[in-house]
């Protein structure tokens, strides 16, 4: 069960980056002309996945990977969330749930006007290539 909960653990960390790396690599591209920062799939999947978890957090929910991984190992949660947890394990200070919650919300926003402000386009957008 151990593994398990470890693949679980790889799981949350990649989905994890997945949502605060793609903030970053959408900036980036849309200062460096990247085109594949426009995948109107990957931006879907990117809102979707912060809105989520802001959703969830909201609503007073754990995160449903936290609940397995801690099944696998046979732990409660204790109410601490992922990223509660370890950010609280590299920094030695505890914020209240409340803070994260907050906090993912704000993110939420970040990309939702991240979304508007860096629209993602269809494949047959001809404005990508520079036609009007």
């Amino acid at each position: 069960m151990a593994l398990l909960a470890d693949a679980i653990l790889i799981v949350h960390l990649l989905f994890v980056l997945f949502v605060v790396g793609g903030l970053l690599a959408i900036w980036s591209g849309a200062l460096l002309g990247w085109r594949w920062i426009h995948n109107f799939w990957l931006r879907a999947a990117h809102l979707g996945a912060i809105l989520f978890v802001a959703v969830e957090s909201l609503a007073g929910l754990m995160c449903p990977l936290t609940v397995w991984e801690d099944l696998l190992r046979g732990k409660d949660a204790g109410g601490a969330g992922f990223i509660q947890r370890w950010v609280s394990r590299m920094l030695y200070y505890d914020l209240p749930g409340s803070a994260f919650t907050a906090i993912y919300v704000l993110f939420a926003a970040i990309v939702v006007m991240t979304f508007w402000k860096i629209p993602p386009r269809e494949k047959n957008d001809k404005t990508r290539d520079g036609a009007n």
